[in-house]
């Protein structure tokens, strides 16, 4: 699993950040423009970043309104989802039998922290912080958060599809677990 993580990150890495002049969108900010303030809001974002961004709020937004079903339908039919301590989830459809959950039982929300365009303008990528929020057997709240990298793809009838989805669980912290 960790060979795969690895040969995932390097190549996204070799995608989006190997020679800023050939393969990052040349239009992108520098990083000190985009740590300034919300990137959301960041006037100098690249068109190719800025619907990066726009597309991740949109799989947030979406995901949080129609939970699992609604996670899934960003996904290409060839993704590949990677999450702690579990093995990868190969294809939309075995996503699908792991993404059952509805908004009134799990509550996955995420915001994005940063993307980078690839110059061919058919590959991106976006990372941030995401909170999950669910009841335990005694009916308590549960928090989980952690950081999240997805891989995005402009598919060949021109839409945008997360090709690849990666979660990393946050360090666990009393403050998550509220009574």
């Amino acid at each position: 699993m960790r060979a795969l993580f690895a040969a995932v990150f390097l190549s996204c890495f070799a995608i989006c950040a190997a020679s800023p002049a050939q393969m990052l969108d040349p239009l992108a900010p520098k990083p000190e423009a985009s740590q300034a303030g919300n990137p959301l809001t960041d006037p100098t974002l690249s068109p190719g970043v800025e619907m990066l961004y726009q597309l991740d709020a949109k799989f947030s937004a979406d995901t949080a309104k129609g939970g699992g079903p609604a996670f899934v339908a960003w996904f290409a039919p060839d993704a590949v989802t990677l999450a702690n301590g579990k093995a990868p989830v190969v294809g939309r459809d075995a996503i699908a039998a792991t993404a059952t959950w509805t908004p009134e039982t799990y509550q996955l929300t995420w915001t994005p922290e940063g993307a980078r365009m690839a110059s061919s303008g058919d590959m991106g990528v976006t990372w941030g912080h995401y909170t999950g929020t669910s009841k335990d057997q005694e009916g308590n709240t549960v928090k989980t958060s952690g950081r999240y990298m997805t891989v995005w793809k402009k598919q060949p009838d021109g839409q945008w599809k997360v090709e690849l989805d990666a979660s990393n669980d946050g360090p666990a912290e009393d403050c998550c677990r509220l009574h």
